[in-house]
């Protein structure tokens, strides 16, 4: 059984304790979060469902693990024989996420 959500502007397919890292959510470090925004649902027995564009009745379950940065991201321009350079980095915060389940 897995569902595709969508959170932050992407998509994630997910399963029963699924750890994801996602963009930045509001919450502590324990605490359930609900993603109700299920594009597709299989279950077990393979049936498929598919929403246009989402699905209603299901939802997703998950318990929030731990909050970070990624790594440094760095944008270096160069323009050869100016004598200018620009070194700019950047680390984007996420919310790493264990899914606890998956309600029809």
């Amino acid at each position: 059984m897995f569902a595709v959500i969508k959170t932050g502007g992407k998509q994630y397919r997910v399963a029963a304790n699924d750890t994801i890292t996602i963009a930045t959510l509001e919450g502590e470090a324990g605490s359930a979060v609900t993603f109700g925004d299920v594009l597709l649902f299989t279950n077990g027995e393979g049936t498929t469902q598919v929403g246009a564009p989402l699905l209603s009745g299901i939802s997703v379950t998950g318990e929030i693990v731990s909050h970070g940065r990624d790594a440094k991201v760095i944008a270096f321009k160069k323009r050869r024989r100016q004598n200018s350079r620009r070194k700019r980095g950047h680390r984007q915060h996420h919310t790493v996420v264990r899914i606890t389940g998956i309600s029809a």
